[in-house]
């Protein structure tokens, strides 16, 4: 699908070098975002403005959205000027967003009252894998429309995994953030318990990281927190949303997630404390301040 025009919708810290990575292999992209200066930032590495959502699906066979939330996607895809009104039957819309396996069926269903097929392939990563374009992505959606659009993703990622029908790719993101986030927090728990015991935690990373506790999270997290660094790769705003989905979607299958709710809460002290836009990596400030040790360390 080489030399294939793609609109994109949603310019944010993911769809910016997601875009770019595009625009690298060789796509025609047209762009939309609320804010400006991202449609600006995207015109400067080659892809062309649109005026709104519909605009950026016109003529573009392949339309990928990048959105915060399930509201968003819904009045990109179905409101006033939104892609349906641009798009022609057979198109495809590819939303990488992180929303709720519900929300995705709905709109996939209204997309195919127009002929257009949907696939939701949210993300994992973060900002780095996105620069990078080594992402994880999920799908949802049907086999043959995936087969169709895969070399697409894997300009954007390093793998993209069939998960199974509307609905899979979101709900296959909604245990990696489980994942993800009960990590964190046993990282940010036992790094501060070395540290209140008087042992180096870089020393203490050093020595965990090969072996069984070690963990592509931990890889990503621990260093963060002992420099202190909390510039958002992914931020705890964004998290708090997936896990209010897992919540919800847990609740709608009759699993209960008590860990989950944990952390969620851990997490939403931060967001009230003014941390919502950090890092993930933050959740580290939830143990410093029940113990008032810290872990960062200097230099």
């Amino acid at each position: 699908m080489k030399n294939q025009k793609i609109g994109f919708v949603g310019l944010g810290i993911m769809g910016i070098p997601m875009c770019r990575n595009l625009v690298k292999a060789g796509y025609e992209l047209t762009v939309y975002d609320i804010r400006t200066e991202a449609v600006r930032e995207a015109e400067a590495f080659g892809a062309k403005a649109a005026v709104n959502p519909g605009d950026a699906a016109k003529g573009n066979p392949v339309v990928i959205t990048m959105l915060p939330n399930s509201p968003h996607v819904k009045t990109a895809v179905l409101g006033e000027n939104g892609i349906l009104e641009g798009t022609e039957p057979g198109a495809i819309l590819i939303d990488m967003s992180s929303v709720s396996p519900l929300a995705s069926k709905e709109i996939s269903r209204d997309c195919e009252k127009k002929g257009v097929k949907m696939l939701d392939a949210p993300v994992s990563g973060g900002e780095p894998k996105a620069v990078d374009g080594t992402l994880s992505i999920m799908v949802g959606g049907e086999r043959e429309i995936f087969d169709e659009v895969r070399d697409i993703l894997l300009c954007m990622g390093s793998s993209a995994v069939y998960c199974g029908g509307a609905g899979a790719g979101n709900t296959t993101k909604l245990a990696n953030q489980v994942v993800v986030a009960l990590n964190i927090a046993a990282c940010a728990e036992a790094f501060t318990l070395a540290k209140a015991s008087g042992v180096d935690p870089g020393l203490v990373f050093d020595a965990v990281r090969g072996g069984l506790a070690g963990s592509t999270v931990m890889d990503a997290k621990v260093p963060m927190m002992i420099r202190g660094n909390v510039k958002p790769g992914f931020k705890i705003d964004l998290h708090i949303k997936d896990l209010l989905n897992a919540m919800d979607t847990g609740h709608g299958v009759g699993v209960p997630l008590p860990l989950t709710a944990q952390v969620m809460e851990m997490l939403q002290l931060l967001h009230n404390d003014g941390l919502g836009q950090a890092d993930h990596s933050a959740l580290i400030k939830f143990y410093e301040k029940l113990s008032g040790v810290s872990v960062v360390q200097e230099g």
